[in-house]
């Protein structure tokens, strides 16, 4: 992979106080992000807490970046694909916006991409989760503070492992987004020398497992290993449960299969385990002041989505804090920005050279309706991202 030369912080610090006894003022004028989210349809509540949690962070420096007050553009993306590049062109030519944050889809992400790449629009992806953003389609310009699939789901392969679970089966949605997750835990899974006895696929966005269950019952694994999100998580767990497979063959999966999901899996959900980059028990002192400062402002406890917003407004506080606020220079905007480290809720952030965040991904078990942390299973995990060059 051909990266850039990054450039240590005490640097940019300095060379930061050399412009400024040079006379070179911080523009005057708004930092304007344009937020590129779902406000209405099936993602409304990802968009609107990673909304909230960017706006928490940017609100805890007194409502400035580098010194300078802040616009916000919120374009309501639909999640729809089709009006990706039309609505990111928007932001980017015709609101004049600084930053593009978003989007939650994939299918957006592509489309965002192209526009990113016609346009050198620094573009910072909050949540979705394809790996070709930071692989084959990276670029200087566009950063991921969230996660990949690969990312959330390759721990879990040595945890399934070590637990002694020698034969798993997997199963999906028949689309992008879950065969990226299933091969992140099946390389990882196979690699220990575990055997994968069947990868089931379900047509996208079916909820109607009983047949699945059935087969999975038949086939007699020691565990299953699934991606489902939202909804169909939701389904796919209460499901399992009521086919009588919870105590007989343990249920494992990406932490999305849960996340968000808590209160509607209810006893359903108790004892299954998940891998994740972030979870609302999580001990350290920036989660817990996070989790209180989240709940005053908002009135309810933050989730992953929530996480992934506030650290990309922090990113964006410490860029140009190091910056005064300066953000003519796009070139060393885009070296600074790779070089922030984040002491983070979700624990130490920091990015890979294709703009991908290194960080911890934890094992949690559902336990009293919470997502408590077992350990860290994968200790600052960077994507290996060969395929990007830039």
């Amino acid at each position: 992979m051909k990266t850039f030369k990054k450039t240590s912080l005490a640097t940019l610090l300095s060379a930061t106080a050399m412009l400024s006894a040079g006379g070179v003022a911080a523009n005057e004028d708004p930092v304007k992000l344009g937020l590129m989210l779902p406000y209405s349809g099936t993602y409304t509540a990802l968009g609107e807490a990673i909304t909230n949690g960017l706006k928490l962070a940017i609100e805890q420096e007194g409502g400035q970046l580098g010194g300078r007050d802040v616009e916000y553009v919120e374009l309501d993306s639909e999640a729809d694909p089709s009006k990706a590049p039309q609505n990111m062109s928007r932001l980017v030519n015709g609101d004049e916006v600084d930053f593009v944050i978003g989007p939650v889809h994939s299918g957006v992400a592509m489309g965002m991409l192209r526009v990113a790449k016609q346009t050198g629009a620094i573009t910072i992806i909050p949540n979705a989760g394809l790996g070709a953003a930071t692989n084959e389609l990276c670029m200087p310009n566009v950063f991921r503070t969230s996660f990949s699939m690969w990312q959330d789901s390759y721990p879990m392969g040595k945890v399934a492992y070590d637990q002694g679970h020698r034969k798993i089966v997997t199963i999906t949605w028949d689309y992008a987004g879950g065969k990226e997750d299933l091969a992140g835990f099946e390389e990882a899974f196979t690699a220990e020398g575990g055997e994968i006895v069947e990868q089931i696929l379900v047509p996208f966005p079916s909820t109607e497992f009983q047949s699945y269950l059935t087969q999975i019952a038949s086939l007699e694994p020691d565990a299953v290993y699934t991606f489902f999100a939202g909804g169909g998580g939701v389904s796919f767990v209460r499901d399992y449960a009521s086919a009588g497979l919870k105590e007989s063959i343990p249920l494992l999966g990406s932490g999305f299969l849960t996340e968000g999901n808590l209160a509607a899996l209810g006893d359903a959900g108790e004892g299954v385990m998940t891998t994740l980059h972030y979870a609302e028990t999580l001990a350290n002192d920036a989660n817990q002041s996070f989790v209180s400062a989240y709940e005053n402002a908002y009135g309810e406890l933050p989730d992953t989505y929530a996480v992934q917003g506030y650290d990309t407004g922090m990113m964006l506080v410490q860029a140009l804090s190091v910056l005064g606020g300066d953000t003519s220079n796009q070139e060393r905007l885009i070296d600074v920005l790779a070089n922030v480290q984040l002491a983070s809720p979700r624990g130490p952030l920091s990015f890979s050279d294709s703009h991908h965040p290194i960080q911890n991904v934890y094992l949690r078990e559902i336990r009293d309706g919470k997502h408590e942390v077992v350990r860290i299973a994968h200790e600052n995990l960077e994507v290996p991202d060969e395929a990007c060059q830039m």
